[in-house]
């Protein structure tokens, strides 16, 4: 059974499961899942087609699966789905997506989203992500794996934030964010690897040493990114990471932080 305070609102045809807890005066939309063990504070809206997974918490004031704030949207159903572990902190807002977008806005598991962070439309967001205070994403952005953003910062629509990447705070970032990388500033530029990051998700002495020869290439050579590649390719040992990294510079739309 789910707890649910008497001031809260749920809709006909929302779907709480086991050990869901509602604060007071929440409301939960009509067309809104809620996975087991999922905890909701007061004054909390979720509305809109909105499927979150198990034992997430969601904290006071948060507004999550509302309209996208996109000029072309003209109410379609569109969707917002959210994985388990997540925290979501006070007064964060997460939009659901639009059809240009695919009507879709991820987001996975295992995410810390702290107070008055912004997730716009048509995002897309891994697993084990920070958010930290009052950092907004426009639409489209993709935020891969262990990534962290930190406070007070803003990221342009249709950015891609590479895995185990650091964005400083009070940054700017109009350009992707290639993995393994610390950027700052306003606009952000490169200002080394993120080797704080890398050490605490478990990567190895050897694989830091081959991700500190790509970085070289890459931003210390003076070769352009399409040389670069070529000679990671042909000077870098063979990786999952190091794979990762040159597949995310040859899929890059928007130039990357130089």
């Amino acid at each position: 059974m789910a707890d649910i305070h008497s001031t809260a609102i749920i809709k006909p045809g929302a779907k709480l499961g086991k050990g869901v807890e509602i604060g007071p005066y929440s409301i939960i939309g009509e067309n809104v899942e809620i996975g087991e063990g999922t905890k909701v504070g007061p004054h909390v809206l979720i509305e809109g087609w909105t499927k979150l997974g198990k034992n997430n918490q969601i904290f006071h004031g948060a507004s999550i699966g509302l309209e996208p704030q996109d000029m072309k949207f003209k109410g379609e159903e569109s969707y917002l789905f959210i994985g388990d572990n997540n925290t979501i902190r006070e007064n964060a807002t997460i939009h659901r997506g639009t059809e240009e977008g695919g009507g879709e806005t991820w987001i996975g598991n295992d995410n810390l989203i702290m107070a008055y962070c912004h997730v716009a439309h048509d995002c897309q967001l891994g697993n084990h992500i920070i958010m930290s205070n009052a950092t907004n994403l426009a639409g489209h952005v993709i935020v891969e794996d262990y990534a962290v953003l930190t406070g007070l910062t803003g990221i342009h629509q249709f950015v891609r934030i590479g895995k185990m990447a650091m964005v400083g705070a009070h940054s700017k970032v109009v350009k992707d964010v290639p993995p393994y990388v610390l950027v700052d500033g306003h606009p952000a530029r490169v200002n080394g690897i993120n080797v704080v990051g890398l050490r605490r998700n478990g990567v190895s002495p050897e694989l830091r040493s081959e991700i500190k020869r790509a970085y070289k290439l890459l931003y210390r050579s003076n070769l352009n990114i399409s040389q670069a590649i070529e000679k990671m390719d042909q000077e870098l040992d063979a990786s999952e990471e190091i794979e990762h990294f040159l597949r995310f510079l040859r899929n890059a739309q928007r130039g990357i932080c130089r």
